[in-house]
Formats: C-alpha cells, structure tokens, sequence
C-alpha cells in the first residue's frame, strides 16, 4: 500500500488532473451507479471539534473506500488545517487497499476541481472575472482551479481582515501571474465578477441575491451543515440552481433548505446535478444573461476519484512511502 503525505499527495494530484477525474465520477454518481452513505458527524465533547465519516463506492473509476476528517476550528496561524484527516482507497476487485492519502489536502484539491468543473460546465466561456469570498485554504486553491478552465483577466478578494485579504491577493498575484485585489467593498466585488466562489465559514449570508449582475456564474461551497448558509434566499431562487448530488443538498444545503422552509422553492428548483449536465442528460446554461448556481458538498466519489488518480501518478513518478500491509 502506498502513503502519500501532505506533500506528496499535493505533488501527485494537480488541480488540471482533479478535474479530469472527477468528471466521469459524478457522471457515475448521477446514474446511480456509486454508493455514498450520507456524511455522519460526531460532536467531540468538550470541544468545538467534529469527526466525519464519509465512505463510499465509485463505479468510474471503480474503487471504495472512506474519508475520516478531524474538524477543529483553529487560528489564523495555526501550522494545521482545519481539516485533518485522510483518504483510504481499495481495489475493488481484490479488495485490498491500495493507498492512504493526507485528506487535507487532497479535500483541498477535489474541493475546488469540482468548483471548477462545475465552472467550466455552467459558466459563459469568456467568463473572466473571479471574486473570491474567503481567503483560507480553500480560497487559493479555488484560484489556482478556476484559472485552469476559464481565461481569468481579474481576481477580487474579500475577507473580515482587509490585511489577510491583501496578502492572500498578493499571494495569488505572485503565483498566477494575473491582476488580484483585496476589495473591501463586497457588493461592488461580486457585482463586478463574472463568477463568484464562497468558500468562507460564514454561518449566516455573506452573499446577497440582489448583487448578482445577469451571465454571472456562482459556486457555493463553504457551507456544508443544514444550520449554515452562505448565500441568502434571492441567490437561491433567481437561479438556475445544480448540485453534486440532490440527496446531499436535501439534507445538507443549508442556502437550499432555507429556501424550502419559507415556501420560496420546492424540490423542482434543483434543475440538475452536475453529472446530469455532463452527460448531456440535462441542459446547463440555457442563456447569456442567466444566473447559475452550483451546490457543493462533496460526495465520498469525489474524494475516491481523486484519491485514485494521485495513486497512479504517484506509483508513475515514484512518490509515497510503500509498506506492505
């Protein structure tokens, strides 16, 4: 079995590959040809901290296994990520395990492939312009995704500490090469961009409906609890709204679930998974001027899909530490 640390999954698995992965898993997903247990958390007493369990079964490509993640709110400069954790794969064939993977970082990585198929499946190909909300872990490896499928010109920054969020642009500025700035003004920020990425820990909305321009495309992906909401009810209701997996966003999108629960929208309103728009089952973007949305919350597929593909490439350049199990 192979172990890939943080460093090596990160050198195994670009976000170009992700992407790649990751379309064929949710078209398989969206067939019902994978099996994902929803999510279950444990609350650690004592503690602001939760553990997470997400096992699954990928029919493309074919594997299983389990995602476990430690949750723990940490500060700023903590040298740990908020999420701790890792990725088991197995052949499931043989049923052995084939590697264990840092789940940080490979949750990073398919986090914002995912973000960024969602993007290159929904938004207007001469999209250009990206406002990110949040500057975290997540905020830059979104940017680094997002530059990959669509001809970026322009990236705005917000965050709480105008400090953070100019040195996270300044960051991205160096790396990608591209214009960045921290905005402080978010309205104008999200008014101004042409796709727009949440990726903050916001609770309560950050994002309003009203200051989305037509053609703009949006990913949701911060929020992954029922009780969390990063977007309000206009965002959700003057879109054309997909998600990774319809049972997760039932159960688990908090922007969505708000939504329902005052009478705003139905089920109906989800008008696909993305994997349904992948396999021309259902149209994505029908206009210019429309709004999209896309729901992230992951799904186990998402996590085995990618995992498996730092797996080769790093049996192909000799990354990892292989052990006999």
């Amino acid at each position: 079995m192979l172990i890939l640390n943080r460093k090596a999954t990160a050198a195994a698995l670009s976000h170009a590959a992700c992407i790649e992965a990751l379309a064929p898993a949710m078209v398989s997903v969206s067939r019902g040809e994978a099996l994902l247990p929803l999510r279950s958390y444990l609350d650690i007493p004592g503690t602001k901290g939760k553990f997470t369990l997400m096992p699954g079964y990928s029919a493309d490509p074919r594997t299983f296994g389990v995602k476990i993640v430690s949750k723990f709110p940490r500060e700023p400069d903590s040298p740990h990520s908020s999420h701790v954790g890792a990725v088991m794969v197995f052949d499931a064939d043989a049923g052995l395990p084939l590697a264990l993977l840092d789940g940080a970082e490979l949750t990073a990585i398919r986090t914002s492939a995912a973000s960024a198929l969602a993007t290159r499946t929904l938004s207007r190909p001469a999209a250009n312009t990206l406002a990110i909300l949040g500057y975290g872990e997540e905020a830059w490896h979104h940017a680094l995704a997002i530059a990959t499928v669509r001809p970026l010109k322009q990236i705005g920054v917000w965050g709480r500490s105008e400090q953070r969020a100019q040195t996270f642009a300044s960051k991205v500025a160096t790396h990608l090469g591209i214009a960045t700035a921290a905005i402080g003004d978010r309205r104008r920020l999200v008014a101004e961009a042409d796709i727009v990425c949440t990726v903050t820990s916001a609770t309560k909305p950050i994002l309003e409906g009203s200051w989305l321009s037509p053609g703009t495309h949006v990913n949701l992906v911060g929020a992954a609890v029922a009780t969390s909401a990063e977007a309000d009810e206009d965002v959700v209701t003057g879109s054309r709204f997909f998600t990774d997996y319809r049972a997760s966003a039932l159960a688990q999108a908090g922007e969505f679930i708000d939504a329902m629960k005052t009478g705003a929208v139905d089920e109906s309103h989800i008008v696909a998974e993305i994997g349904e728009v992948l396999s021309n089952e259902s149209p994505g973007r029908t206009s210019e001027d429309e709004i999209t949305v896309y729901k992230s919350l992951g799904v186990a597929a998402q996590d085995l899909a990618a995992g498996l593909a730092a797996y080769y490439a790093a049996r192909e350049t000799g990354l990892g530490v292989d052990i006999d199990w």
